[in-house]
């Protein structure tokens, strides 16, 4: 049997190291995903499903929700500001392009009964649940 003599890890290199190839990750995944997801919210009532998204700088017709089955899609698309001549861009944080978001229910929901609202920046949708997944009050008999 041989010993070998333990080192400790070099934590800087080792951070470096992760550093990079979390870059390299990011890079290769920027390259193969040209959307972007907004961030959103969902809860659950008794009665509702409540999905609020953040978009803003959207117009109303600019996005779009559809519901399909146990699905819930929303897309739409930021579009770019045009350049400016005689400017140069030296950061750009804000997301543009196609969007696309679907949602698997876990309940049924009454399609007729879906709403959407769009207000300053955030889509809204309800959906109603149906008599059927909403929760009952079951009785004990003796």
């Amino acid at each position: 049997m041989r010993l070998v003599h333990y080192q400790t890890p070099n934590l800087a290199s080792t951070f470096n190291r992760l550093s990079s190839l979390g870059g390299e990750l990011s890079q290769l995944l920027e390259s193969q995903f040209t959307g972007w997801l907004p961030p959103l919210d969902v809860q659950e009532s008794k009665d509702n499903y409540t999905i609020r998204v953040e978009v803003p700088g959207l117009k109303r017709e600019d996005i779009e929700v559809s519901l399909e089955n146990d699905e819930l899609t929303i897309t739409g698309e930021r579009k770019t500001e045009p350049a400016v001549e005689g400017t140069e861009v030296h950061r750009q944080e804000r997301s543009y392009g196609k969007f696309s978001r679907v949602l698997t229910l876990p309940t049924a929901v009454a399609a007729d009964q879906v709403k959407a609202q769009y207000k300053d920046g955030i889509l809204t949708v309800t959906l109603a649940k149906t008599e059927a997944a909403k929760p009952k009050q079951i009785v004990v008999s003796e």
